[in-house]
């Protein structure tokens, strides 16, 4: 044990009574007694003296004492923290740095936008926010500047909710230390412990503008363990502990001065589905160990409130050492108000439950996590003990399991309006941290103010995780955590110049895309009032069928632009001069006219007009989207909902009935109006290609289907019965079958399958064969087959690589092979060691897969990977042609997700076109209005 200050130790009379007192020695001793006293929190009432002259005190008394004295001191920092000359993380040696004319958002509600101000960055910290001059910089010798040239500035990103480090990329099983299965009930355990330094997904969150993340346990238990705050920065020491931004003093039962309040301590629970999953408990059963476990924790805190009763009342006979259980001390601190809890909850039942149990134990709660639900019981929140848990949640990614279906886009606009904190989180891998800033940019296009949306990644997760006292704003004192953006931070496709933590630079000549001038201020976002209204209405479920199809003649004034097909490409047709915008005409699901008004006017012949101001809007070709169970399940996480997996063939017996040459049909599986499906179509997807869901090599037939469709039996709801021959070939898992058996299993079905069945006719390039491969060797290995088997028939397989996480490593080739791609998703991650090599783009590489791909001549299509992203489709091609540099143009971008896509895939081309008001389907100000469906023969109203 660690020696405490002298000024700690406590002087003990010994005295006889009736015997006369030394008034020196008792003055000595009232002056100690008073300071120690001083020290203390709870205030000690009387000095009590042994009454024996042999007596002392025990050898354990300051260790004692000190604990005692620190039960009921509250965290923060010291009084003396701002008058800080450097940071604890400063590196000797960094170079101080002056940021010229910067926009800077700072955080502060008082003011949070400046102009043209100077920012200096030294030892770690925030010196100086304002003009800087000849004063302000007397002495900085060293200094490097950087003219900023009003670009944006903000503090760097706070992910609240992350599992970087533990559940590391590429994903590996020798480093997957997210959850411990051990038991529901772990307070003990801590994430640190588990903290991988070599995770590669670190330098793509900073790229990301992410600088701090709170590294959480996993939801397997109902008490996962304890959460630490950590810099993504590397440092010269390489180790997770280097990583801490003011970790508890009390790891591995350090020691510090006294005098030092302690640091907030971050803890993760879970409820509902997670734990009762995993340890095969109901929510009764997992509350009740939430209970139990308090309470144990409960019985030590009396019994250390007893003890240091005594010890403040000199009562040392028989007292024994201080009581606490090493498992359950940071609960126990829970009950102290010294640890910011983190729960994962979703519904209504479990928010209430957790209410309930801050109010029945009296500790506070940081934040509710993932909290779908939250929205919809605000004033159950407001009752939790102590004050109102913030809620960390995600924009659009919902419906994947049945306590995230009732999820709504518009919870956090309406949760702020109720007073209640917000911020977004990645709960990275599940979302790329590095892309965090997204979540921020969704949750202010779907209502959420500029301000509050940029706090919910930034000020408010610095304040709920206790350091909004060094990050989290743009002032004078605070740590150097600070990011410029190419772009206003809320503008789709903001992508940083560069990242500064502890002052200092992160990205190494980082590559910059030119963004248009339209982008450097917050966009204006749509009118959603109503439909936030009606998800509370309706409960989180508000009706979302199109039931306002119209054959009536529409007239669409203030035209911006429009775009169609021509044979297989999108070309602009109209676009609106500056001296005014023109107009175009529906009827019946069929485009008119377009133009100036006077050139379609006499196409108005019919009362029966509708007129509608697109304020500057566009018409453009409807989206396709690819790559999900789209289409096939409803909610993933439940069985009775989907469609179900294909047996692997390699993995597998196959049964009897299903033996031969024919292969799964997706359109026989089909779900329709499906809440993911209608909220693409609400948002310009019209139809969609889906595979059967596989695990094996085999997957099946796709099928086209329209996303607005209400059943199968309803026109136009099935486009093609099938489009493309899918099989997928990959490392998987431990004992699955090697690639070169599945590689030769397709060689052998691709050549050898008899006439007119689906792998003939794939072989004989009659349909797409639509292969998911994500490795850049396997891809290799794809070509050589295909030469192979198309010297065998004479004819060329028609072959699209899906996934393609490498596949710009063989841009050449493939296009030489006449070989497309499907990028999937369209933002490359590391998730696998088969996808490692990615060109991660802007700031880090100055092309994109996509972008690469395209100039090498491939074509190239995006994808999705789960159902709910769909809708967030137009605005993945506008984020490829933004980060670009201008070499994707408008045109290439909708291609991407339609006439690439259908070409791709061996759909036959899709008529629907998309109405926008405010802007084109690209833009993050526009909103889909309606479609225009010549299959249907109408018009539907959005």
């Amino acid at each position: 044990m660690d020696k405490l200050p002298i000024h700690n130790e406590v002087v003990v009379a010994r005295f006889r009574p009736r015997t006369r007192w030394n008034l020196k020695y008792l003055s000595l001793l009232c002056l100690c007694g008073v300071y120690v006293a001083a020290q203390w929190s709870r205030s000690i009432s009387r000095t009590v003296f042994v009454d024996d002259e042999s007596a002392s005190l025990p050898a354990h008394a300051r260790e004692a004492l000190y604990k005692c004295k620190m039960l009921s001191v509250k965290p923060g920092p010291p009084d003396d923290f701002y008058q800080r000359s450097q940071s604890d993380r400063f590196v000797k040696g960094t170079p101080p740095t002056l940021l010229r004319n910067a926009s800077v958002w700072t955080g502060d509600s008082a003011g949070y936008e400046l102009r043209g101000v100077d920012i200096l960055l030294d030892k770690g910290i925030i010196k100086f926010v304002g003009q800087a001059d000849q004063g302000s910089l007397y002495g900085y010798s060293n200094l490097v500047t950087v003219d900023v040239g009003g670009s944006w500035v903000t503090p760097g990103i706070v992910d609240m909710h992350s599992h970087l480090g533990v559940d590391s990329a590429p994903s590996l099983a020798g480093a997957s230390d997210t959850n411990s299965l051990k038991g529901p009930i772990l307070p003990w355990l801590r994430s640190l412990d588990g903290l991988n330094t070599h995770d590669d997904a670190y330098r793509l969150s900073i790229s990301g503008g992410v600088t701090t993340a709170n590294v959480l346990p996993g939801s397997a238990n109902a008490i996962g363990g304890q959460a630490f705050v950590i810099k993504l920065r590397p440092t010269a020491e390489r180790s997770p502990s280097s990583m801490l931004l003011e970790p508890p003093y009390t790891i591995n039962d350090t020691r510090v001065d006294p005098s030092l309040p302690p640091r907030w301590r971050q803890m993760k629970h879970a409820c509902g589905e997670n734990p009762g999953r995993v340890y095969g408990n109901t929510r009764m059963d997992t509350f009740w160990a939430f209970r139990q476990a308090y309470d144990e924790a409960r019985k030590i805190k009396e019994k250390q409130d007893d003890y240091c009763a005594k010890v403040v009342t000199g009562q040392w006979e028989g007292l024994g050492d201080f009581p606490q259980d090493l498992r359950l001390e940071a609960l126990v601190d829970v009950l102290r108000g010294r640890v910011k809890v983190h729960t994962h909850c979703y519904e209504a039942v479990d928010l209430d439950d957790f209410v309930r149990l801050t109010n029945e134990f009296q500790f506070p709660l940081a934040a509710f996590h993932h909290a779908h639900e939250a929205y919809l019981v605000p004033e159950t929140l407001k009752r939790a003990y102590g004050n109102t848990p913030a809620i960390a949640m995600f924009a659009t990614n919902a419906r994947y399991k049945r306590e995230a279906y009732r999820g709504s886009e518009f919870a956090p606009r309406i949760l702020a309006e109720n007073g209640i904190d917000v911020v977004m989180k990645s709960d990275h891998p599940v979302l790329n941290s590095r892309y965090l800033l997204y979540e921020a940019q969704q949750a202010h296009y779907y209502g959420l103010s500029p301000d509050l949306a940029l706090s919910s990644i930034t000020s408010v997760p610095a304040r709920v995780l206790g350091l909004d006292h060094r990050i989290g704003f743009i002032r004078e004192g605070y740590d150097a955590d600070i990011v410029i953006w190419d772009s206003h931070p809320l503008a789709i496709g903001a992508t940083p110049i560069q990242v500064w933590i502890d002052g200092i630079s992160q990205l190494h000549s980082p590559y910059v895309s030119a963004k248009p001038s339209t982008l450097q201020s917050a966009p204006s976002t749509p009118n959603f009032d109503k439909e936030a209204a009606a998800a509370v209405k309706y409960d989180g479920l508000p009706p979302l069928s199109t039931a306002s199809p119209t054959t009536n003649v529409i007239v669409f004034t203030n035209v911006g632009s429009v775009s169609s097909k021509i044979g297989t490409e999108i070309q602009q047709v109209f676009s609106a001069s500056d001296a005014g915008r023109g107009v175009a005409i529906v009827k019946a699901g069929e485009l008119l006219c377009y133009g100036a008004h006077a050139a379609c006017v006499n196409h108005i012949t019919s009362n029966e007009v509708e007129w509608s101001d697109l304020d500057g809007g566009s018409i453009s070709p409807a989206l396709v989207s690819y790559g999900s169970p789209l289409g096939l399940e409803e909610i993933h996480g439940e069985k009775s909902t989907r469609d179900g997996v294909v047996l692997d063939p390699l993995a597998h017996q196959i049964p009897d009935v299903l033996e031969g040459d024919e292969v799964i049909r997706a359109v026989d599986g089909l779900l329709f109006a499906t809440r993911d499906a209608l909220l693409a179509y609400r948002a310009g997807v019209t139809s969609a290609v889906t595979a059967p869901a596989s695990k094996g090599l085999v997957a099946g037939l796709s099928t086209v289907f329209s996303t607005g469709a209400a059943h199968g039996l309803q026109a136009g709801a099935v486009v093609e019965d099938v489009a493309a021959l899918h099989v997928s070939v990959s490392h998987r898992w431990s004992g699955s079958p090697s690639v070169s058996t599945q590689v030769t299993a397709l060689r052998n079905l691709l050549l050898h399958s008899n006439e007119g069945t689906p792998f003939n006719l794939a072989a004989k390039g009659e349909i797409p064969l639509v292969v998911e491969a994500e490795n850049a060797d396997i891809i290799a290995t794809l070509l050589k087959l295909k030469a192979e088997v198309d010297t065998h028939t004479g004819s060329s397989i028609r072959l699209t690589i899906s996934g393609a996480a490498e596949a710009h490593i063989l841009s050449k080739e493939l296009a030489a092979a006449n070989v497309g791609v499907i990028v999937s998703p369209s933002r490359p991650f590391p998730e696998e060691w088969q996808s490692r090599r990615i060109l991660p783009g802007p700031p880090l590489t100055y092309d994109s897969a996509i972008s690469t791909l395209l100039d090498h001549g491939v074509t190239v299509g995006i994808g999705i990977l789960e159902p709910w992203s769909a809708r967030s489709t137009r605005f993945d091609i506008a984020w490829a042609a933004l980060e670009s540099d201008g070499k994707i143009s408008e045109a290439q971008a909708l291609a991407l997700a339609s006439t690439n896509l259908e070409k791709l895939l061996g759909a036959s081309a899709q008529g629907d076109l998309v109405v926008t008001r405010g802007g084109t389907i690209l833009d993050f100000e526009a909103k889909v209005v309606g479609i225009i469906s010549p299959r249907r023969g109408l018009f539907e109203w959005i």
